[in-house]
């Protein structure tokens, strides 16, 4: 019976993911095209918002948020170590913003054409040019007052160590003058949630057939640029408080606190 239910869960799921992926792009690209420019980055927020919540719901994370989003109306650069696919959806739906990632995301199915919509920007870590002018893009993004958000890992990880960072964004921070907001993310263990040396279909297919992942997601104090500073003091400064917050949020996520989303 287990096994059957196990099974249940991931049909209803995966169809569900396609149906709330399919419907909404493109009635969001539709609802785009009727607005005025001026007003397109409040309509990308909301749909993203809503698309971002919907698949949260729909596949059991039950999320408990600990700390405060920074104030709008200047750029931030978000940076979060990086263990699961869910963790695009949370973080995109607590700070919004525009979100870096790698480049084989542009092909995942349905996920990829989503991205490729709202603005993501992509970057191949193993090309030099792509990664100058994902520096360069970054940068614009902040300055123009969106929020950025990466995962400087590069790739998702099974534990609770952060790996070192790669530096490009903090170099986009550090001439953009925009704040740093580091994140903690850790899953219950035992979780099937992770995302590790598996295809894109593999790991829906799996994460659609576990239980309900409790996951929290702790939020540092941002990081001021201060004048005179260098990148590499950043990645580190960064790195550290991001690995002092999955330690937090890892003891969050056994502690059983209640699990809650942020409010929009």
């Amino acid at each position: 019976m287990s096994d059957l239910r196990r099974e249940v869960r991931r049909a209803v799921r995966v169809a569900g993911f396609g149906a709330v992926t399919g419907v909404m792009l493109p009635a969001y690209l539709t609802h785009q095209a009727l607005t005025a420019p001026a007003a397109r980055d409040v309509l990308r927020e909301r749909w993203v918002g809503a698309w971002c919540t919907s698949l949260l719901e729909l596949f059991g994370v039950c999320a408990h948020v600990r700390g405060a989003r920074p104030p709008p109306g200047r750029g931030h650069l978000v940076v979060a170590n990086h263990r699961s696919t869910a963790d695009i959806l949370l973080l995109l739906r607590t700070f919004g913003g525009t979100m870096v990632s790698r480049a084989d995301l542009a092909r995942w199915p349905l996920v990829g054409a989503a991205a490729r919509s709202v603005g993501t920007l992509f970057v191949d870590r193993s090309d030099a040019a792509s990664g100058a002018t994902a520096v360069r893009h970054i940068r614009t993004k902040l300055v123009g007052g969106t929020t950025v958000i990466l995962f400087p890992e590069g790739t998702t990880f099974p534990d609770d160590d952060v790996r070192p960072f790669h530096a490009g964004a903090f170099v986009a921070a550090l001439r953009s003058g925009a704040d740093i907001v580091p994140v903690g993310i850790a899953y219950a263990s035992g979780s099937g949630a992770a995302f590790v040396e598996e295809s894109f279909p593999a790991h829906l297919a799996r994460m659609a057939a576990a239980p309900p992942s409790r996951v929290a997601m702790c939020i540092g104090e941002p990081i001021a640029v201060e004048p005179g500073a260098r990148a590499a003091a950043l990645r580190d400064r960064a790195h550290e408080r991001v690995q002092r917050l999955v330690r937090e949020a890892r003891g969050v996520v056994d502690s059983r606190e209640p699990a809650v989303l942020p409010s929009t």
